[in-house]
C-alpha cells in the first residue's frame, strides 16, 4: 500500500468478535494496544497493563482476524530493564499470542535492543514521539517536537531506530511539519497518532471512534456514538424485564411430556407454578 501511495487505516482491537467486523470492514492492520489497560481493564493509565493479558488478547484478536496484519503493544516494563528478557517477551508476543509484528515505546537509546529483535527475525515498530509509558516522567501525556531541538531529536531517533532494523515507525502527537520530515526521509512505513496527515497509515483507539469514552482526542473525533447505542439498549431492556415482556418463550415440551411432568408434580403434592426456586 505504502508502494501504490495508498494511506491504509490502522484501529486499536482487545478480542475476537471485533477483530472479526474489523477485518469484514477492510482494516488492514490491527492494533493490540497497551490502551486495553484503560478501556478494558479500567485502570488509569496504560503502564498498569499486564504483559500475561496482553499476549492472551493478542491471539484472540489474530484467531478472529486471521487474515489482518496484527501488531502487539509491549507493556511497560516488559523490554526496558533487559535486553534478553524483552526479547523472549517479544518472542512470546509472536508465539503464545500469533502476532505479526511488535511495537515497543522508543528512542535512539534502545537502537541495541531494536537491532537484536530485528536479528533474531522480530519485526519491530518503533513507537517515537509522545510515549504514554514514559508519562510519568513528563507529569502527564505530551505532545513531542515542539521545540526545533525536539523535532531535531525526533528525526534522529526516526533515523536511527529505521536504521537498526525496525519494520516500521509510529509517530505519535507530533507537528505536521516534523512529521512530514520524518515521512519523506523514512525507507520504512510511517503511521500516525495524531501527528498530521502525511503519514503512510493512521491509528486511533476504537473507543474513541465509537464515541465510547469520556474524552476524546482532538485528532480522533468520534465516528459513530455506540456507547449511547449500549446505553439504551440496556435501557430497553431492563424496561422489558421489568415488566416480563420477553416475547414468545422459545423451548416448549410436548404435549405428552408436559402431561406427564404435571402429574408427577401433582403427586409428589406441590404444583408446577407458583412454588419458589
Amino acid at each position: 500500500m505504502v508502494r501504490e501511495g495508498e494511506p491504509f487505516a490502522c484501529l486499536t482491537c482487545y478480542d475476537a468478535t471485533t477483530a472479526r467486523w474489523l477485518e469484514a470492514a477492510g482494516i488492514p492492520i490491527l492494533l493490540v494496544g497497551d490502551t486495553a489497560g484503560e478501556v478494558i481493564l479500567g485502570f488509569p493509565g496504560t503502564m498498569h497493563t499486564p504483559l500475561e493479558f496482553l499476549i492472551a488478547i493478542t491471539a484472540g484478536v489474530k484467531r478472529g482476524a486471521p487474515n489482518s496484519l496484527v501488531m502487539a503493544d509491549m507493556p511497560f516494563m516488559s523490554y526496558q530493564a533487559d535486553d534478553a528478557e524483552g526479547i523472549r517477551n517479544a518472542g512470546r508476543f509472536m508465539t503464545e499470542g500469533l502476532a505479526d509484528l511488535v511495537k515497543l515505546e522508543v528512542d535512539r537509546s534502545f537502537v541495541p535492543l531494536v537491532a537484536k529483535m530485528a536479528r533474531a527475525g522480530i519485526p519491530v515498530i518503533a513507537h517515537i514521539g509522545s510515549r504514554p509509558q514514559h508519562a510519568k516522567l513528563q507529569g502527564g501525556y505530551y505532545a513531542a517536537g515542539k521545540t526545533a531541538s525536539a523535532a531535531l531529536a525526533l528525526l534522529d531517533d526516526a533515523r536511527a531506530l529505521a536504521e537498526a532494523g525496525a519494520t516500521m515507525l509510529l509517530v505519535e502527537a507530533a507537528p505536521a511539519e516534523v512529521t512530514d520530515a520524518i515521512v519523506r526521509e523514512s525507507r520504512i512505513p510511517v503511521i500516525g497518532c495524531g501527528a498530521g496527515p502525511s503519514c503512510h497509515g493512521q491509528v486511533i483507539v476504537l473507543q474513541d471512534l465509537l464515541g465510547m469514552t469520556p474524552w476524546q482526542p482532538a485528532f480522533a473525533p468520534p465516528g459513530a456514538q455506540v456507547g449511547t447505542a449500549i446505553a439504551q439498549a440496556a435501557q430497553g431492556w431492563r424496561q422489558r424485564v421489568s415488566t416480563r415482556d420477553l416475547g414468545a418463550h422459545p423451548y416448549a415440551m410436548s404435549d405428552r411430556e408436559r402431561s406427564e411432568f404435571l402429574e408427577a408434580v401433582e403427586g409428589r403434592g406441590g404444583s408446577a407454578a407458583g412454588r419458589p426456586a
